[in-house]
């Protein structure tokens, strides 16, 4: 059996946009937990709400942890307002999403049990983010992206 190598924060890395307020900093992945835990600090700008669709995932829990701000966070339609100290574990299968609806930037710990995911999600979305150039991103690119990385959009609703 190989040790690991214990160290704080092995994952450090920031993956995000300033200019649209969204910033995922990652503490710990599958690779640093023998696959257990993957562990982001997410911040999000006040007033910003979120371009990718409502989703679920199938194969991990999220819970996520206030530290800063408040975060709305809608699950299987249901809004649920995540502020400092409160805590939500959103179970497999749920179709989720937030926006920041506050007056202030909002930061919370995203724990994900397993880690089945990591930060090349994050760094593919904000790529197609970055070559929108400020316009709306690929919807269909966007899609294929989530659904390779155990993500599933949730369908729209009917118009």
């Amino acid at each position: 059996m190989s040790a690991m190598q214990l160290q704080v924060n092995p994952a450090d890395e920031t993956i995000g946009d300033g200019d649209k307020g969204l910033a995922i900093r990652f503490l710990v992945t599958g690779d640093g937990s023998n696959g257990s835990v993957a562990a982001f600090e997410l911040k999000v700008a006040s007033g910003l709400r979120l371009l990718a669709p409502a989703h679920s995932h199938d194969h991990y829990e999220e819970t996520i942890y206030g530290v800063d701000g408040v975060l709305t966070w809608t699950v299987d339609g249901k809004p649920i307002e995540v502020g400092p100290g409160d805590a939500l574990c959103i179970p497999r299968g749920a179709v989720h999403r937030f926006d920041n609806n506050g007056s202030q930037g909002a930061k919370v710990l995203c724990v994900v049990t397993p880690a089945a995911i990591g930060p090349d999600y994050f760094r593919e979305i904000f790529a197609m983010f970055h070559a929108a150039a400020g316009g709306p991103p690929d919807k269909a690119g966007m899609m294929e992206i989530m659904r390779r990385h155990g993500l599933t959009p949730a369908v729209p609703p009917p118009a």
